[in-house]
């Protein structure tokens, strides 16, 4: 009995199955080409790549698999809220209400953020029914309080976020401009390692409550760069910016709701960086869960693993009712 997760976020297609036991299975994603020099990708030419992107990742799946898949997850929204809407998404559901409609399989309607966090809390184990956590990446940077109901449903609460920019978005603007590819994570943590012991600092965090800003720090790191201040150390500052402002509404939120475990997920989450500096800020006040690596990074394994949770619940429902 297999389990098929299905994701098209802004910039990644990804599919993803999981056996009953929780085993990831096969896992395939393609990240959507931006041309070098460009900081994004409008929702119709992400929409388009999407389309061509998903026969192909569909058609990878092992043939063999396809006989014992139970159900048929995907991200139809961005978050669970009322409203919540993009139309890349909309390729995901189609695929997915098409594979379930042929395979007659049950089909299960999830959000990306609720795959973000699965995908979480099943690579770091946890196993908390309330807990904070942070989502950063090119699309959400948010502090959130969660509650699971069960191993399908949560309720999520934005305790607070950014009132402009993500971070994701601050990283890859001030990548963009020193040269670097789009997404420029990787290659900006790659240039970060060859700064200076006081670059960290050069740039100030802006915060105020559970409120936070990377607008007016990113126009400071672009004035840094035309003054011509070394790029690895305008990397380097890009980064110690973001560690001192999550550590900063973590802190707060830890003091006031009394919760310290806190889950980081989402790609800017895969900054080395980050997962040692945020920590070692915090010290005893929080107990952090980093979802691995491979998982932090858009992808369809955690969507995979909730339809599996919903699947089987469906299923213990059916007996009970036989």
């Amino acid at each position: 009995m297999m389990f098929l997760g299905i994701d098209t976020s802004a910039y990644t297609t990804s599919a993803a199955i999981v056996d009953k036991n929780k085993n990831l299975l096969w896992e395939e994603r393609k990240v959507l080409k931006v041309i070098h020099g460009e900081r994004g990708l409008a929702q119709s030419e992400a929409f388009f790549q999407h389309i061509q992107n998903l026969p192909d990742l569909m058609s990878m799946v092992p043939a063999d698999f396809w006989a014992g898949i139970a159900g048929i997850g995907v991200s139809a929204a961005p978050r669970p809220v009322q409203g919540s809407y993009m139309p890349v998404f909309t390729a995901g559901v189609s695929t997915a209400k098409i594979a379930a409609g042929c395979l007659q399989k049950e089909l299960v309607l999830t959000t990306h953020q609720e795959g973000h966090l699965s995908a979480g809390i099943e690579s770091a184990g946890m196993d908390e029914k309330e807990f904070l956590a942070v989502h950063l990446s090119g699309g959400t940077t948010e502090l959130l309080k969660v509650n699971r109901f069960n191993a399908w449903q949560m309720e999520i609460e934005i305790l607070g976020g950014t009132t402009d920019l993500h971070a994701g978005q601050f990283v890859d603007r001030v990548g963009v401009s020193l040269g670097l590819g789009f997404p420029a994570g990787k290659e900006l943590e790659k240039l970060a390692a060859q700064a200076s012991k006081q670059a960290a600092s050069l740039l100030p965090a802006s915060v105020s409550g559970y409120k936070v800003s990377f607008s007016g720090v990113e126009s400071a790191a672009q004035r840094m760069i035309g003054k011509d201040v070394p790029f690895a150390d305008v990397a380097r500052a890009v980064e110690g910016c973001i560690a001192r402002t999550v550590t900063r509404i973590i802190d707060k939120a830890v003091t006031e709701t009394g919760i310290r475990k806190i889950l980081m997920v989402g790609g800017v989450c895969c900054n080395q960086y980050l997962r040692t500096e945020i920590p070692q800020r915090l010290k005893d006040k929080a107990e952090l869960f980093w979802a691995e690596l491979s998982w932090s990074s858009d992808n369809a394994i955690g969507v995979a693993f909730l339809t599996r949770n919903k699947c089987r619940k469906i299923r213990e429902d059916k007996d009970e009712g036989a």
